[in-house]
Order: C-alpha cells, then structure tokens, then sequence
C-alpha cells in the first residue's frame, strides 16, 4: 500500500488575494519620488513591480509592508 502525503489546505479566511498597488499610491504610501523609488529599485533596495498588462505595472502590497517594515526608524 502506497500513502500519499497532502498539503494541508489553510482555510479561506487565511487565504488574501494578492493586491496590487499603482505607482500613485506607492509614492503616497512611502513618501518616496518616482524617482526615488526606480533607484532604488536599480539598487536592489526597493520591491520590483509586476507586470499586469503591456504597459502597466503595479506593486503586490505585501512586498511593499514588509519592504516598509525592515526599514530603519528615526527617533527625532
């Protein structure tokens, strides 16, 4: 007898769609300047878009909070 092993599947509530972020609301959520953002993109500092159509781009939101959440804070 041969048993197979499966994944337990995580129940829907668990389960996010992914969600997608346009360049607008990047520069809104960091406070960064497109091109701030584009270099540090080329710097490997920023989260790389993904492609959703020819010529539209858009960020998943969960690269963006958790790039947000490994950046330094300033005490002032």
């Amino acid at each position: 007898m041969s048993q197979t092993q499966t994944q337990p599947i995580p129940p829907a509530a668990e389960v996010q769609p992914a969600v997608f972020v346009r360049m607008a609301a990047v520069v809104r959520m960091t406070g960064l300047g497109r091109s701030t953002i584009y270099r540090l993109m080329a710097e490997d500092k920023f989260p790389s878009p993904v492609r959703l159509a020819k010529r539209a781009v858009a960020w998943r939101r969960i690269d963006l909070e958790q790039w947000s959440a490994g950046r330094p804070t300033v005490s002032h």
